[in-house]
């Protein structure tokens, strides 16, 4: 799977699979509402303290951003390791950055 750069695209191993993700509008849309949040202002440290929940519910909107899952799929962010969650995380806002 290759992930388009210019796109701020990246890839990362979850539960055992390739997964693509991006830091898009509508995912920070979506992570905003997650985590109550009424503005970018608070997402950086909101997420120096996530919670299990919040970790997934970032996770699913990056994923979903990158085309790699539906609602169907959404029961399997259970088997994804937290530190492989967190990584994909920071990797995908990194390349967002960047």
């Amino acid at each position: 799977m290759e992930a388009n750069g210019a796109r701020g695209e990246v890839t990362a191993m979850l539960a055992g699979a390739e997964r693509r993700l991006c830091l898009t509008l509508g995912a920070l849309a979506e992570i905003e509402t997650a985590l109550g949040l009424e503005g970018l202002s608070g997402l950086a440290e909101r997420m120096r303290v996530l919670s299990a929940r919040d970790l997934q519910a970032v996770l699913w909107a990056l994923l979903k951003a990158g085309g790699e899952w539906d609602l169907a799929d959404k029961p399997a962010l259970a088997s994804v390791d937290p530190r492989e969650a967190a990584e994909a995380v920071a990797k995908a806002f990194s390349a967002a950055a960047g």
